[in-house]
């Protein structure tokens, strides 16, 4: 990954407190995964930011090697690496996500 990449994925993970790289976009997401990130994060009332790696094949690598984590949807919260998909979903479930955005000072419009 150039230093052009990987900074321009850190400004977007350092300038948003939760990021959301996808494929597609909320409103018309172009995977599963990706849709059902969208989901659980919208059903909490969480606003985010999400970037569709679809539109740039540099930002899709890039951000495979900047978490060391081979999937998308990767999830950001305050700078921090969260996870994916099935990490988010796991933490939904086990009511787990809700005091763990609260905790870091997100607020969460329909819990």
């Amino acid at each position: 990954m150039s230093n052009s990449v990987h900074d321009r994925i850190q400004s977007e993970v350092s300038g948003n407190e939760v990021l959301l790289f996808m494929k597609g976009t909320p409103v018309f997401p172009q995977c599963g995964f990706s849709a059902a990130a969208v989901g659980i994060l919208s059903n909490l009332g969480v606003k985010f930011k999400a970037i569709d790696v679809l539109k740039d094949p540099e930002i899709r690598q890039g951000i495979k090697e900047f978490s060391n984590w081979p999937t998308i949807p990767q999830l950001y919260v305050k700078g921090e690496f969260v996870g994916g998909c099935d990490i988010l979903k796991e933490m939904y479930e086990a009511d787990e996500l809700a005091p763990f955005l609260a905790e870091k000072g997100i607020a969460l419009e329909n819990a």
